[in-house]
């Protein structure tokens, strides 16, 4: 079978979501592995959501109880380090983990947030996150602006030219 009639003639070839030029292989390599985590347990996620406040989350899950995480990917003690927004993420989500990488010293994670390991492959939940339930107000807010970016994503997906009819590109 030649590439226009084969298996694959179908299908949509999009470079990754993710690749803009912001994250590094490392943090890739985290967000990957840590949204298997999610899947396996029933959560579905979205990368790089841009929250009410303007603060842009690295991964955004909805569980299957309408259980709202945020999930801060850091791949080095100076990504960490530069990151002081993190805190405020509390108001839009129940849980707000860290994720992060085997070279990456687990220690100069706060306690008070859950810790994720993730090789690339998998994950695991090393530190679970404390739990400070949302408003109803802001949970529903969250939640919409979830299903919003999932669908603009999947229409992007089966119409890539047509941001430019909607985005003014």
């Amino acid at each position: 079978m030649n590439e226009e009639t084969g298996p694959r003639a179908n299908r949509i070839l999009l470079d990754d979501p993710l690749t803009d030029g912001r994250q590094s292989e490392t943090a890739l390599k985290v967000w990957r592995g840590t949204a298997r985590l999610l899947r396996i347990m029933d959560y579905a996620c979205l990368p790089e959501v841009t929250l009410a406040s303007g603060r842009r989350a690295d991964l955004l899950a909805l569980g299957p109880k309408q259980e709202l995480w945020i999930i801060e990917v850091k791949s080095s003690i100076a990504d960490f380090r530069a990151d002081t927004k993190w805190p405020d993420y509390r108001q839009h989500c129940d849980r707000l983990f860290f994720a992060t990488h085997p070279d990456v010293p687990l220690d100069i994670f706060p306690e008070d947030a859950g810790l994720i390991l993730s090789d690339g492959f998998g994950a695991e939940i090393i530190r679970e996150a404390p739990e400070h339930k949302v408003a109803s107000a802001t949970r529903k807010a969250v939640t919409l602006r979830f299903a919003r970016n999932a669908a603009q994503r999947l229409h992007d997906l089966s119409d890539p030219d047509g941001k430019r009819f909607y985005r003014g590109i």
